[in-house]
């Protein structure tokens, strides 16, 4: 939602929800985008205003704003297998897929993946809406720290998804601080945004593992941190923007992880030319006119899909 702030478009962003870790905006995480004003979702079901779309995270978001009489888009954040395997579901995928696309139709939805797996995983065809970063926003890296940094919530939860049992064969005993919600290991997330910029700032090297069967080869942390300047040790993956030894380094086996980790943390300015890589890839890949041209695009095609609905539901 962070990102939405690249619209200049007023936001009215729901709070208040059940079962999120908070119950307002976290300054923790990410600082309101200019423009924002916060209400519950009694509120906006009450409100007539004319909002140009009302963007959902999720399918129970889709559900729960279903009455509000403006143009609907799901983002699919996640892959659907991968929330399958998390939640232990007992239906097929392949029901989902149908059920979605039915429920998307009778409301005149229209949907998007934040990347093209995540996209296809719920059965969503067209170009994906993704992640995006400006380097601008980071200060210059010293790479001061020589440690690995990580950015995660709730990993032993995720094991399998974040492909834990890698990262932890291949940096254990290394310097890596790993950021995010995890209290049974001892990390926090950072204060706020600033304080996360400054571990940017000062580590040697980011660290992503992900299986592939349910997570991209990038995240937003990842993405953040290129753009912020910093090279990436990851798992080999198909769908990593990486180029190896360009970049970052894509490792088939933890041995090489580490090897590639140590390299970095015995050189400082082999960390600095990849990272200046790392922030080029983030600038061509990841940029903001893309994430703005493909959201406003997206709201478009709801928009157009609502107004034909609509047209449909008259017309019968």
């Amino acid at each position: 939602m962070y990102q939405l702030r690249w619209l200049d478009a007023d936001l009215d962003i729901v709070v208040g929800l059940e079962g999120r870790l908070v119950t307002g905006w976290d300054e923790r995480m990410r600082p309101a985008p200019p423009r924002t004003r916060f209400l519950t979702l009694a509120e906006a079901l009450a409100e007539r205003p004319v909002w140009d779309a009302v963007i959902c995270h999720n399918i129970t978001d889709l559900i729960e704003t279903a009455a509000i009489d403006a143009p609907k888009l799901f983002v699919a954040h996640d892959t659907l297998d991968g929330r399958m395997a998390q939640q232990g579901a007992s239906f097929e995928r392949d029901e989902m897929v149908a059920l979605l696309r039915t429920y998307l139709e009778r409301l005149g939805a229209h949907a998007v993946g934040v990347t093209a797996s995540k996209g296809a995983s719920w059965g969503i065809a067209g170009k994906p809406l993704l992640t995006a970063s400006d380097p601008a926003d980071y200060p210059e890296p010293t790479y001061a720290r020589a440690a690995g940094l990580r950015v995660a919530n709730d990993v032993l939860s995720k094991r399998v998804f974040l492909a834990w049992d890698f990262h932890e064969a291949a940096f254990a005993e290394l310097p890596v601080t790993l950021v995010g919600h995890n209290p049974a290991l001892g990390a926090a997330p950072a204060r706020d945004w600033d304080d996360l910029k400054a571990r940017f700032a000062t580590h040697r090297f980011f660290i992503h593992t992900a299986d592939p069967r349910y997570e991209d080869g990038f995240n937003m942390a990842m993405v953040e941190a290129m753009a912020a300047g910093l090279p990436v040790v990851a798992n080999a993956h198909p769908t990593s923007p990486l180029t190896h030894g360009v970049d970052g380094f894509l490792a088939a086996t933890p041995a090489e992880a580490r090897a590639h980790a140590e390299a970095l943390l015995d050189d400082e300015g082999l960390a600095r030319r990849m990272g200046a890589a790392a922030r080029e890839t983030a600038r061509r890949t990841f940029g903001t006119a893309a994430f703005r041209a493909g959201a406003r695009d997206a709201i478009a095609r709801a928009g157009k899909k609502y107004r034909r609905a609509q047209r449909s539901s008259v017309a019968r």
